[in-house]
């Protein structure tokens, strides 16, 4: 759903709004917003889980039902799912249907197309929604949520400062940034986000307001729990040594691509069919009627439960067979699309560090049983397996980077993971342009990556677009700051020339044929 573009936004903005001082206060305020949300978001999750279940964390015990409603028995993973889905649908359908899947393809959109506007509904609606869909059993992540959370405080802050759209657009990816930051412990992927995935061009402003934002968030993070790694189960020390682990890091990366553009298929498919079967029904009843097809998932598969976390520490700690981590991947996938395509609410980005690490600790255990200690130890081919799933779905291999050195907090992984996010981001873009958070909007008659190219024009300041030399024709004309986005809307449509104004002086002219005809000069590389 389109947000409405705040009226202050085209109105002259003061020292807040303008100045690179006001800009670095509201990025400290983003990112102050963006720690406490993403710390309030996780007791949220915790919170309404132990409601369902009596555990802060579940489904790593097993087939172990809920203390909190132990008359059910194993019938729980069945039944909690659709309870979840009977609160949180309507709740999606009446108030935000944009806080349903998995947020951040919302975000994206609404700093390519919506000028950075959020409705200021939709982070509360989000955050319940969200927690109820993991607190209850639905396999999906907790970031993308957080991510959206604070982008649109970032968003509700910036439209109440009255910012220039480019700095509004820059603030969004800096609260989603920090949010991320916040979560992970991981302040360098934070950045990376913000910068690759949300804002997708690269500025000294950006660049600044998100490093603020990011620092801010994760420090307010750390404070509350601690300043370790996000995987404390991870060795200390991972070495990649020999030529031959560099071999199979290769055969890896090609191989979690592969398993990367897997997950984003079998996602968007699930939704097509979910769409299909549910054509003419209510909305609100969806998640519901689709808790019940995940429920039977996690009756069979208990450890899809939630986010995943724990399931996860116990794969590092070799405590699945094989076969077993390779069912558990496959598992997220449909556990994770079915989550989604029937109206949850929930991130991709924990499911798809979920299934990489599942995959890469198989590989890992393979090759350790063929070539023993000369292949290494299956830890680091989890790492690898947790950036080349992420970096080929979400054709990110700069925050894949970030994420997975920080997480494991072993900085000696950079070289390794570099390669593997380099061959998956390019293996997984082979298939297309379209991305697990692209193609969604793709789907939508949304190409992002067009918006972008097309902001730089939109941001021009209208002065450098108009013709000083000839004269103004009358008093009221377009402010020479304001960007052309917002000049645009002031111009005759017939070619008539508005004056432009400095401090409210005259001092040029601007016209539609005026902006093509700089437009044409400057592809021409005139610099008249």
């Amino acid at each position: 759903m389109s947000a409405t573009v705040h009226p202050h936004l085209t109105a002259r903005h003061g020292w807040l709004g303008s100045g690179l001082g006001g800009l670095a206060l509201l990025s400290l305020l983003v990112g102050i917003g963006s720690g406490l949300g993403a710390i309030a978001f996780r007791f949220l999750v915790l919170g309404i889980t132990w409601i369902f279940t009596g555990h802060l964390e579940f489904g790593q015990q097993g087939w172990v039902g809920s203390t909190h409603l132990p008359w059910l028995g194993l019938a729980f993973f069945v039944v909690a799912p659709a309870l979840g889905g009977l609160l949180y649908g309507p709740l999606i359908q009446r108030f935000a249907p944009e806080a349903r899947g998995h947020g951040v393809p919302e975000v994206m959109a609404a700093v390519a197309v919506n000028k950075g506007c959020i409705r200021p509904q939709v982070p509360f609606v989000k955050a319940l929604a969200s927690a109820l869909t993991i607190g209850s059993g639905g396999s999906v992540g907790r970031e993308g949520p957080i991510a959206q959370i604070g982008a649109a405080l970032a968003s509700i802050l910036g439209q109440g400062a009255r910012v220039p759209v480019h700095r509004l657009r820059i603030l969004v990816a800096a609260g989603a940034g920090g949010a991320i930051a916040a979560t992970f412990n991981t302040p360098l992927a934070g950045l990376f986000f913000g910068l690759e995935i949300i804002l997708r061009t690269v500025s000294l402003e950006a660049l600044a307001s998100i490093g603020i934002s990011v620092a801010v968030a994760d420090a307010i993070a750390v404070a509350a729990f601690g300043n370790t790694p996000f995987l404390t189960a991870f060795p200390a020390t991972v070495e990649l040594g020999s030529p031959l682990r560099y071999g199979l890091v290769l055969v890896l990366a090609v191989l979690t691509a592969l398993v990367g553009h897997l997950f984003g298929t079998v996602l968007y498919r699930t939704e097509d069919l979910c769409d299909r079967l549910w054509a003419g029904r209510p909305e609100w009843a969806r998640p519901a009627v689709g808790g019940l097809v995940v429920g039977v998932l996690l009756l069979a598969l208990p450890q899809l439960y939630g986010v995943g976390y724990p399931v996860m520490y116990q794969a590092l700690d070799g405590q699945y067979a094989l076969w077993f981590l390779l069912v558990l991947a496959a598992g997220k996938i449909v556990a994770t699309s079915l989550t989604l395509g029937m109206g949850g609410s929930g991130g991709v980005y924990a499911p798809s560090l979920f299934v990489g690490l599942m995959c890469g600790a198989a590989f890992g255990g393979l090759t350790h049983a063929l070539l023993g200690t000369a292949a290494g130890t299956p830890a680091l081919y989890a790492a690898i397996g947790m950036a080349g799933v992420f970096a080929a779905a979400t054709g990110s291999p700069l925050t894949a980077l970030g994420s997975i050195v920080e997480m494991t907090g072993d900085f000696q992984l950079i070289v390794p993971v570099m390669i593997t996010v380099s061959v998956a981001a390019l293996v997984g873009r082979a298939f297309g342009r379209g991305t697990i958070y692209t193609e969604k909007l793709l789907r939508r008659g949304t190409d992002i990556d067009l918006a972008t190219t097309w902001r730089p024009l939109e941001e021009t300041p209208a002065g450098a677009l108009s013709d000083p030399g000839a004269p103004a024709h009358g008093k009221d004309g377009v402010d020479a700051a304001a960007p052309l986005s917002t000049a645009l809307s002031q111009l005759p449509a017939d070619g008539t020339p508005r004056a432009v104004l400095r401090d409210g002086v005259p001092a040029g002219q601007i016209s539609l044929p005026g902006i093509v005809a700089h437009v044409l000069r400057a592809l021409r590389g005139d610099p008249r």
